[in-house]
């Protein structure tokens, strides 16, 4: 059944299209998966990988806890097993870190010596909008790599995988 608060569409989505994402990753080539390009951060690994290491970095915030050291800063190479692995473990985190408090909470993140304000709603609305703008740039490399049948991932398509059209 499809949720219908608003920010639990936002968090089931989120999770929903980054793992559309990840099946359709598999199925391409270390090296299409690698390959650069002059948009996002860099190749479809690198925009996966950026997604997570900052829907973690917030999670830390959110949960007001010590940043951990950001996944980019991985000296390997992820593979996408790696990523659906991630997704799974940030996801839940993020998710309950989210809902821990109200939304209107106010948060104070320190980022070196600039002291940032933010809601709790804010992070969250912020969060999965900006994965959405890095999956855009990832249907674009997938696009340019020359992939016909690309992943869904508007709410729109989640909301027709959960209830399709009669």
């Amino acid at each position: 059944m499809q949720p219908a608060d608003p920010h639990a569409v936002l968090l089931a989505h989120d999770r929903w299209a980054n793992e559309q994402f990840y099946q359709a990753c598999a199925k391409l080539t270390t090296d299409q998966f690698h390959h650069p390009f002059e948009i996002g951060t860099g190749s479809l690994h690198n925009n996966l990988i950026h997604i997570l290491s900052w829907t973690r970095v917030w999670t830390d915030v959110l949960a007001g806890s010590d940043a951990r050291p950001r996944l980019e800063a991985k000296s390997n190479r992820y593979t996408v097993a790696d990523l659906e692995q991630l997704n799974q473990e940030v996801s839940t985190e993020f998710e309950s870190a989210a809902l821990s408090g109200s939304f209107g909470d106010i948060l104070r993140p320190k980022f070196g010596s600039t002291v940032l304000t933010f809601t709790r709603g804010g992070l969250l609305a912020h969060v999965t909008t900006h994965a959405v703008h890095h999956r855009a740039q990832c249907l674009s490399m997938l696009r340019q790599l020359g992939i016909k049948k690309r992943p869904k991932s508007s709410v729109y398509e989640w909301m027709l995988s959960v209830y399709p059209a009669e």
